[in-house]
């Protein structure tokens, strides 16, 4: 199956330009072939094409199926980013893969990058969402301080950040990670974080964990505790 994405697609019945240039110049698909079509809040529209255009394919909706995601309680990843674009993306599409609800972008006190444009990620995120044939698009909005963040996460989550020094306490994150409850992973940036900010996290209600002997960078953190909270929920479930 192929995904086409089209938040508005039940008001207008038409692809966005870049969808249906990859549906008619590159799939070649003509009047009359069927499509799937995803609005990116878990509906999963079926569709007819009635007008092939390469800059505004218009369908006809036929049915429509509920895709809501798979894995229950919500994920949130908080992530500062990396100094490469190129491994951001990489993360992105992975952890949008596996699944994960909301992407949160830090600005930490050694963060190598403190702006980024959201348009680029967005975009690598539909792209990851319709390849895994998900319905429903993550969030994810502009960059926000640490502490701003960190102030945003209330009671009712588990609340964890990785930590690479041994200069305070961690726990295996893989011990303490509870199957079913919504989940806040956050990964620091390439030089981890603070010392300040690990004490304000802790003062918040966030605790410090490790994910293994391994150091590992960023995008990889990341990586891993999104993996790690789908196999804790499907291995631990009551």
């Amino acid at each position: 199956m192929i995904q086409f994405y089209a938040p508005d697609i039940e008001a207008t019945g038409v692809l966005p330009e870049s969808d249906s240039a990859h549906c008619c110049r590159v799939l070649r698909m003509r009047e009359g072939d069927e499509v799937a079509v995803v609005d990116g809040n878990g509906h999963r529209f079926r569709c007819v094409i009635v007008e092939a255009h390469p800059k505004h394919t218009v369908v006809e909706i036929t049915g429509c199926e509920d895709v809501p995601n798979h894995w229950g309680a919500a994920i949130t990843l908080a992530v500062a980013p990396t100094k490469h674009s190129d491994r951001m993306e990489w993360m992105l599409e992975k952890v949008v893969e596996i699944g994960v609800n909301r992407v949160a972008l830090l600005r930490c006190a050694r963060s190598e990058r403190k702006e980024i444009k959201t348009e680029r990620l967005r975009k690598v995120m539909v792209s990851a969402m319709k390849q895994s044939l998900k319905g429903v698009l993550p969030e994810i909005g502009e960059m926000t301080s640490f502490r701003s963040f960190v102030d945003s996460v209330g009671d009712g989550v588990g609340k964890f950040f990785g930590y690479c020094s041994d200069e305070y306490p961690r726990l295996d994150f893989t011990e303490v990670c509870r199957a079913g409850e919504p989940v806040v992973v956050m990964i620091g940036p390439e030089g981890d974080f603070s010392p300040e900010e690990v004490e304000y996290a802790v003062s918040k209600g966030f605790v410090p964990v490790t994910f293994g002997a391994s150091r590992l960078r960023t995008e990889t953190a990341a990586l891993y505790g999104v993996t790690a909270v789908h196999v804790i929920n499907s291995l631990k479930r009551d």
